[in-house]
This record gives C-alpha cells, sequence and structure tokens, in this order.
C-alpha cells in the first residue's frame, strides 16, 4: 500500500508560480514512475508530467512544457512540482500518483486556481 499527501495548491495570479509537493509513504518497488495529473471542471484528467525512479525519464504534457518541472527526493520520497507562468487554463485539481509493476496510487488532489 501506499499513501500520497498533496499540498501545495492554492490560488495565484496568472503569471504566477506555484510548487506542488506529494509526500509517499508506505511500501514501494524500486521501479516506479510518481507524476501528476489534472483535472479541470467540465474536462477529463490529464497527464500534467510523469517521472520514471531512475529520474532519468520524464514526459511533459505540450500544454506545460517549458513551464513546469518535475522533481523527486527519493530520501525524503517527495514529488515536487514547480509551476511558473501559469495561466487561467491551468486551473484544475492537480492528482499525485504512484505506479509500479502491480499498482496505481492517487493523492486526494490540491486545487490550483489562476485568476486572470
Amino acid at each position: 500500500q501506499v499513501q500520497l499527501v498533496e499540498s501545495g495548491g492554492g490560488l495565484v495570479q496568472a503569471g504566477g508560480s506555484l510548487r506542488l509537493s506529494c509526500a509517499a509513504s508506505g511500501s514501494f518497488f524500486s521501479r516506479n514512475a510518481m507524476g501528476w495529473y489534472r483535472q479541470a471542471p467540465g474536462k477529463q484528467r490529464e497527464l500534467v508530467v510523469a517521472m520514471l525512479s531512475g529520474g532519468s525519464t520524464t514526459k511533459y504534457a505540450d500544454s506545460v512544457k517549458g513551464r513546469f518541472t518535475i522533481s523527486r527526493d527519493n530520501a525524503k520520497n517527495t514529488v515536487y512540482l514547480q509551476m511558473n507562468s501559469l495561466k487561467p487554463e491551468d486551473t484544475a485539481v492537480y492528482y499525485c500518483t504512484y505506479s509500479d509493476y502491480s499498482s496505481d496510487y492517487w493523492g486526494q488532489g490540491t486545487q490550483v486556481t489562476v485568476s486572470s
């Protein structure tokens, strides 16, 4: 079992920045992937970014490339999402995810609202 707790969401003006954190606890497989999805009102949940456990492989949504950066602190079992140059269309609930060969886990989500 893996538990994920997100933090760092909030309200920010367009052009501003936020950093989301996701603290993971439980039993982990050495090979895993962690990342972030988001879901805006009336829209399907979409991948924002994912990173393999080695950190060498990441996949960003085209809409956030160059603005968002994922990082991992394996010693703290924490994943971060640095979001810069935020746009109103980034408004959504952001979910942290963990996946290994057998299971997928989701956090409870944290709201990000970008005002114009």
